[in-house]
Parts: structure tokens; C-alpha cells; sequence
């Protein structure tokens, strides 16, 4: 297959771009499309053809913009004017801004005023620290380019970094540069990316396999959906030179069938990608071949495991092993193998673009470059954010999220999922990063951050999130099949109104017993929850025990309310 001049690619579609008056890029995620977006463009397609523009204006079908909570979001880019973002539209409003903005814009753009006064209402400037506050590395192209459109991404710079790597690196170079970064696994266990690399590279004479874990299941996330569904060819270009710096023969992506739009954009992309020579055999006339395949999760949240993910590709049951051996050593069919998640991979192109001390330059110490949240709950703007590492969780939350949507306090942030814990009020000054995180009895997860203000009742969450995580568990290790059933019995026992004293004493000491003995990472985090709110809001365990002795909750669990 003749190698794909990629310097020739980026300058057509640069030039096909260039010959446009307006660009409108249409938000086309999962979330947008629920929210309408398809029956938005067909109305903007309809409208620009009335308004004889279909050959002025390029329509941009992209994936996630963040502004989650807004959508469908439409963001305008005229030339010589400032762009403007189109928020919560509707087929009527998508036409009215046709014809209101565009077309005066592009056929009269001597008397046009701007964005029509009763719009405004529906815009929101880009100014604002939502967008303002972050910083984007993974998020860079997401909600700019054409997702399933391979020459989109190589026009932005897309595969760059692959055609440097594959005839310009060995692999220890490519490793060293990964560990200069300080690129730690996204997935929630934060391990040094170049660390695991470097283990896998160095077991000889075996045939290795790269994997990309998208087997993203904690409630309230989104991350990996969103990177998969927006830029799939970044991680695929992530995967491919994660292989070549490992030695591996072959990749899988494990996904979640839930995710049907991110498995078809990144089918989509696997084949385009595999057109250009950009993987499989000889990749870019290197001598190198690496073949990548999709294998679809059947949504067992323990399957984010390694070892569990693992043995569901093998068509086993998704069970976690003990370890050692590590999958670095014995992996997917008693192979050496790489587990990176789909954030980490991400960041691996601009990694090798720009450098691995610039991304260092991003974050604290221990915790570097930039972290994707998906930042729900109580919150005027909740979506998609990326922050550079050590920012603070009230910068997040108050700044970036606008603070309360409910007009009430803050009282909590739970961060890491049903794994982990809730942080109050009084720490939201706490730097977002591993370390600090831990020591609060929350863990960074992959990126779940749920905002709770004072209505919230954290004996409820916490029995909430425990009742997932004993639902979840595949029964394998006594401590987190019997230990956790038992936890939440106490938690219901404790909330229905028949709680003592003593139940809070037992609750901590099993919560650590679980969090001790337990086989896997989800046993041996599913107490954080009951942990975090134990030690932070002891009070409202003990008013629930007080409620009892004055009978007010035996009343209520007695007549069934």
C-alpha cells in the first residue's frame, strides 16, 4: 500500500476550508444528540439552502463541545468577526439564526450589528471562565473537527507525531520522552504511563499486545465516550505508537456496548486509518505492522480491571486475578501486555509533538499535565472540562461550573466515581491531584465530579454508591462479595431507622477490613464512600440515631413512608 503523504493531506484540507466565508460547527456527542442536534442541522441545512449560502458556509458535525449542560450548541465562525456560541437551540432558532446572523453577515457584513438582540438569551460568550479556565490537550480537537473525518485530523496536525516516531525514534526514545512528561495512567490508579511501558518493552523473546481500556461504567462519567466519539484517530494514533515503543504485533479497544456512537466513530476511523497505511503492516514504509480491533464490554463495571478486562477479551468470564504476574509479564493469552486507558492514550500525540518537558511544565509535582473531569450535578454549567492538574476543586466548581444551580450552599464535591469519597465544603481549596485527593479518602477515578449542595443527604449517597458498587462486584474475594453486602445492610439498617451507636463503630472497622483484603481495585475502594462521609459528616449518621430514639423514623419505616 503507498505510504499517505500526510504535509499534502493538511494543505488540501486547508485550502478546502479556506475558500469558505463561514464555518458552523455543530455539536453531534451522544448528550447533543439527545437533545436534539440532528433535527437542529437538518433545519441549518434547510435554512442555508433558502438563503442561497450552502456554498459560503461549511457545517462541522463535531463531538463534544463541554457545554454539556446547553446544548445543543452551535458555535458560528465568520471571517474577520469574532465567533459567537449558539446554546440550548431548536429548529426554529437554528433557522432565525440563519437568517438573522449569517446571511446578513456574509451578503451584507457593512450594516451588520452583530447577534440579533433576541438571541441573546441563547448565546453564551466564550469569554467566560468555563471556557477561559481550561486548558485542552486532549480536548484540543474535540468539537473542532469532523470526527470520523481522517483528513480533518491530519489537517490539524493529526498523525504527526506517529510519522515521527515510526522513522525518526527507537523505542526507548519514545519511552524516555513518555517518562519525561510525567503522563500518569488516567484510568484512577494514576501508575506512571512510561513505567508501564518500559516493563512491558523489556520482556523479550514473546509476542506483545497493546489494549485501550473504554470500559468506562462509574455513574455521572463520560470522559472516555466523549474522547472516543470526538477524536477517536487521536487515541488510535496514541495506541499505535504505544505499540511500537512496547513491541507489540497487535492493539484491541474494549468498549462498552452502551457506547454505540463511540464504537461506530472509532470502527469508522480504525478503517479510515487503516487506508492510509497508517496501521497494519508496514505502517508508513516503516517495516513495522500493528493491527488494531474493537472488542465490545457487556457492561460489568469490574471489567475496568485490567486483569477482568482481560480475561472478558479472552471470552472468559470477567473475573480479576491476582497479581503478580502483571500483564506485563503474562497478559491476554499469556502474553506481555499494555493497559492504558483511553485519556492516557489520548494525550501520548501532543506528548511527542511538542515535548515531554512542556507537558511536565503542567500541574504539581507528582501529578503532571491536565486531567478531563466530567463535571455534573448542582452546578450552572455542567459537561466536559479539562483542567491543568493542581487547580482547586472550588476554581472547578465555583469558576468554571458557575457555581450552584440550585441557589443553595455547596456542601460536598464527590470525587473517583462509586470508588471515591466525598470531599466537603471546607476543603474545595484542595489541589486536584493524586496525593491530595488520597489523603482525603477520595481517589482521582477517571474523572467522575459530582457537585452536591445542602439538600443532599450523604448517609443516602453513601448507601447509594455502596448498593453499585455490591451490584457490581463479580463475587470472586469474600471481603468485597460478603464484606460489602454486609456494609450496606448496616448503611439500610442505619437509614431505615433502626441504627445504634455501636453500627457506626462497625461500619469503619469492616469498611477497612474490605478496603485491606479485598482481590480488586473495586473492593478495595467501594468503602471510600462510607469512609469519606464518616469522617466529614459524622452528624447526620448520628441524627439518623437520634431520629430513632425519638421515634420519629421507627414511625415512618413502621407505616412503610
Amino acid at each position: 500500500m503507498p505510504k499517505v503523504n500526510l504535509e499534502e493531506v493538511r494543505e488540501k484540507v486547508r485550502a478546502k476550508q479556506a475558500a469558505f466565508k463561514a464555518r458552523l460547527f455543530v455539536c453531534a456527542s451522544t448528550g447533543c444528540i439527545a437533545s436534539g442536534c440532528k433535527a437542529v442541522m437538518e433545519a441549518v441545512l434547510s435554512s442555508l439552502k433558502n438563503h442561497d449560502l450552502e456554498k459560503d458556509v461549511e457545517i462541522v458535525p463535531t463531538g463534544c463541545m463541554g457545554l454539556c449542560s446547553h446544548g445543543p450548541l452551535i458555535r458560528v465562525e465568520v471571517k474577520g468577526q469574532e465567533p459567537v456560541l449558539y446554546t440550548e437551540m431548536d429548529p426554529m432558532l437554528s433557522r432565525l439564526m440563519v437568517a438573522e446572523h449569517l446571511e446578513p453577515a456574509l451578503k451584507r457584513p457593512e450594516s451588520f450589528q452583530g447577534v440579533p438582540e433576541f438571541m441573546n438569551e441563547h448565546t453564551l460568550s466564550l469569554d467566560t471562565p468555563f471556557f477561559t479556565d481550561q486548558v485542552k490537550v486532549v480536548l484540543e480537537n474535540s468539537g473542532r473537527i469532523v470526527p470520523e473525518n481522517i483528513d480533518d485530523y491530519i489537517a490539524d496536525g493529526g498523525y504527526q507525531a506517529l510519522e515521527r516516531v515510526f522513522t525518526q525514534m527507537t523505542p526507548d526514545e519514545v519511552i524516555r520522552e513518555i517518562t519525561a512528561s510525567g503522563l500518569r495512567g488516567r484510568g484512577g490508579g494514576g501508575f506512571p504511563t512510561g513505567k508501564k511501558w518500559e516493563l512491558t518493552a523489556e520482556v523479550r523473546g514473546a509476542e506483545k499486545f497493546m489494549i485501550c481500556n473504554g470500559d468506562e461504567g462509574d455513574p455521572g462519567a463520560y470522559m472516555d465516550r466523549s474522547i472516543l466519539e470526538g477524536n477517536p484517530h487521536a487515541v488510535i494514533e496514541g495506541m499505535l505508537i504505544a505499540g511500537y515503543a512496547i513491541g507489540a504485533t497487535a492493539g484491541w479497544f474494549y468498549v462498552r456496548a452502551e457506547y454505540p456512537l463511540a464504537v461506530e466513530r472509532l470502527d469508522k476511523a480504525i478503517k479510515a486509518a487503516r487506508r492510509y497505511n497508517l496501521l497494519g503492516k508496514d505502517i508508513l514504509g516503516s517495516g513495522v505492522g500493528i493491527d488494531l480491533d474493537i472488542r465490545l464490554g457487556a457492561g460489568a463495571f469490574v471489567c475496568g480491571e485490567e486483569t477482568a478486562l482481560i480475561a472478558s477479551i479472552e471470552g472468559k468470564r470477567g473475573n480479576p486475578t491476582p497479581r503478580p504476574p502483571y500483564p506485563s509479564q503474562k497478559g491476554l493469552w499469556g502474553m506481555p501486555s499494555c493497559v492504558n486507558n483511553v485519556e492516557t492514550l489520548a494525550n501520548v500525540p501532543t506528548i511527542i509533538r511538542r515535548g515531554g518537558s512542556w507537558f511536565a511544565s503542567m500541574g504539581t509535582a507528582t501529578s503532571k499535565g491536565t486531567k478531563v473531569f466530567a463535571l455534573t450535578g448542582k452546578v450552572n454549567h455542567s459537561g466536559l472540562i479539562e483542567v491543568p492538574m493542581g487547580i482547586s476543586l472550588r476554581r472547578i466548581v465555583e469558576s468554571i461550573g458557575g457555581g450552584s444551580s440550585t441557589n443553595k450552599q455547596i456542601k460536598a464535591v464527590q470525587t473517583g466515581g462509586p470508588s471515591g469519597g466525598v470531599i466537603p465544603k471546607d476543603h474545595l481549596d484542595l489541589p486536584v491531584c493524586y496525593e491530595e485527593l488520597k489523603k482525603l479518602g477520595s481517589i482521582m477515578g477517571s474523572g467522575g465530579m459530582i457537585v452536591m449542595d445542602e439538600d443532599d443527604d450523604m448517609v443516602d449517597i453513601a448507601k447509594f454508591y455502596l448498593g453499585f458498587t455490591v451490584d457490581e462486584s463479580c463475587g470472586k474475594c469474600a471481603p468485597c462479595r460478603i464484606g460489602g453486602k454486609q456494609l450496606l445492610g448496616i448503611l439500610e439498617k442505619i437509614t431505615n431507622g433502626y441504627g445504634a451507636e455501636e453500627d457506626l463503630e462497625d461500619l469503619h472497622r469492616l469498611s477497612m477490613a474490605v478496603k485491606r483484603a479485598s482481590l480488586c481495585g473495586l473492593g478495595q475502594t467501594a468503602p471510600n464512600p462510607v469512609i469519606s462521609t464518616l469522617q466529614f459528616f459524622p452528624g447526620e449518621y448520628k441524627a439518623k440515631l437520634r431520629a430513632k430514639a425519638s421515634g420519629e423514623a421507627v414511625g415512618e419505616a413502621e407505616t412503610g413512608k
